[in-house]
């Protein structure tokens, strides 16, 4: 067949979509109808509760799922589980989706007989969809040193299903127990169309789950990594925080109010829409305090937030913001606000990313404050901390990429001689940094605050004293006859030398 201008037609490949939040994406858009797939993974990493979910979201009564169960678990037990989920529809069972075990079958030690009985039941049932539950099981018996020769070879028998499976046009899985050295010389992993590898590990006290994408013929899978949990909603994917260029909002060039004025005016004009922002600085210096103070700018500015919060629950933040000035209850009720509490175990940034975007989503917020940054790494499992640095940078570049300006806290511990803009070297992802800190003056311990970068324009590099009020915090002078603020102990400059300064 050619097109209109006599080019032969592309064969266009649909994307089914498989019911599994996340999944999708991943995979490049959907999974290839027609496919010949393996799922694989070592006991317990979700691969059964994948396929079961993927056939209840694509089989119909005209066109079922088939799922071939062998030796391991029984179907019935398998079936007992799997309800638990609310994926699963047991008024479809039997109809949509049916159970068919090869137990006897595979106790013959013969893969011919075991494809005999999956041909025999697909060309009866004509399915979308067909899992065989675990391939691995069958492939163990047929080759065991007791077993009979059998009339098939593993190669030959999977060339042989794949060509009938394709043939049939059906979706298909090869459910498997597999190790990550194990795809090496494995006929079974180069005639599969696509590879899902499924991960469970350990890390101190800490259990993750991730997902692979090996590949996937005819398309795009995302790269890397990818978080997974299993809920009572099944499996649900964490993409991988990438955002391509062409899909990042242009920035308007308006600047916000921090809701300081002083402060606006240091860092030349307020905040630049959609930048991030970092406040550093030592606990109580009041970095929560300026960050109530930017949203509530924003709610009389007529812009939506979000507050996503690590440390303490929202009931406990919003009685703190209520002592610095702000009622958030209005803006909550009226759905301006969202409060967003963030703290479960074995947490990931991708995770955290899901919650705030759906947040920001509910209501159309245009700001954003994480609230804190050192609170927020503490709530990821160990193995994310490790990447803590370049997951932050992912999930700053997508925040900002939909539109929002982001303020961000952290702690930092200083001594009276140090200047240390943030832990873990974050602050380069950052566009503006503000620095609190603590000075001594005159046997007085004062609060002092300063605007270290404002990215694409000019800023104060003034150092100004500040006091927390029931107003929030107020910017007062600048000491000029003082030398050594920023070191934390600061010195009375001699007679004439500020004139020099």
């Amino acid at each position: 067949m050619t097109d209109p201008n006599g080019q032969p037609k592309r064969v266009r490949i649909e994307q089914l979509q498989t019911g599994v939040t996340g999944l999708d994406e991943v995979l490049g858009g959907g999974l290839p109808e027609y496919s010949f797939n393996l799922i694989a993974g070592s006991p317990g990493s979700g691969k059964t509760t994948l396929t079961h979910q993927i056939m209840f979201a694509l089989a119909t009564p005209e066109r079922p799922a088939l799922h071939f169960t062998v030796l391991g678990e029984p179907a019935i037990k398998m079936l007992r589980y799997q309800q638990q989920f609310s994926f699963f529809d047991l008024n479809a069972v039997g109809q949509s989706v049916r159970f068919v075990n090869l137990t006897d079958e595979v106790l013959q030690h013969d893969l011919a007989a075991v494809l005999d009985a999956i041909i025999r039941n697909v060309e009866e049932v004509n399915p979308a969809v067909v899992v065989v539950d675990s391939f691995r099981t069958i492939v163990r018996a047929v080759t065991a040193p007791s077993a009979n020769t059998s009339t098939l070879d593993v190669a030959e028998f999977l060339q042989r299903l794949a060509l009938h499976l394709t043939t049939w046009q059906v979706t298909s899985f090869l459910v498997g127990e597999y190790e990550g050295q194990e795809v090496q010389d494995n006929p079974m992993f180069t005639i599969a169309d696509g590879l899902i590898w499924l991960y469970q590990s350990l890390d101190r006290n800490s259990s993750v789950r991730k997902m692979h994408v090996v590949k996937m013929r005819g398309q795009a899978p995302m790269p890397g990594m990818h978080t997974m949990r299993i809920t009572s909603d099944g499996l649900q994917v964490f993409p991988r925080i990438l955002r391509r260029p062409v899909e990042m909002k242009t920035p308007d060039g308006r600047r916000l109010s921090t809701g300081v004025p002083e402060l606006d005016e240091m860092m030349g004009g307020g905040i630049s829409s959609q930048n991030a922002v970092l406040v550093a600085g030592p606990a109580g210096s009041g970095k929560s305090t300026l960050a109530v103070q930017f949203i509530s700018a924003g709610l009389r500015a007529g812009e939506p937030a979000v507050i996503a919060v690590f440390e303490e629950r929202p009931g406990e933040y919003l009685n703190r913001a209520k002592t610095n000035g702000p009622n958030f209850a209005d803006a909550i009720e009226s759905g301006l606000l969202e409060i967003l509490y963030l703290r479960p175990l074995d947490f990931s940034v991708d995770e955290a990313l899901l919650e705030v975007q759906a947040a920001v989503e509910r209501v159309g917020a245009k700001r954003l404050v994480i609230d804190s940054l050192a609170g927020f790494e503490l709530a990821l499992a160990p193995t994310f901390r490790e990447d803590f640095r370049e997951s932050l940078y992912r999930m700053v570049h997508a925040l900002t990429g939909d539109g929002l300006t982001v303020l961000m806290t952290i702690e930092i511990a200083l001594g009276f001689t140090d200047l240390q803009l943030s832990p873990n070297l974050i602050s380069f992802m950052t566009d503006d940094i503000i620095l609190q800190r603590y000075v001594e003056i005159e046997g007085k311990l004062r609060r002092m605050l300063t605007v270290i970068k404002t990215r694409g324009s000019r800023h104060s590099e003034e150092i100004r004293l500040y006091d927390l009020t029931d107003h929030g915090l107020e910017i007062g002078e600048m000491l000029t006859d003082y030398e050594g603020m920023i070191t934390g102990v600061a010195r009375k400059r001699a007679i004439g030398s500020a004139a020099h300064g």
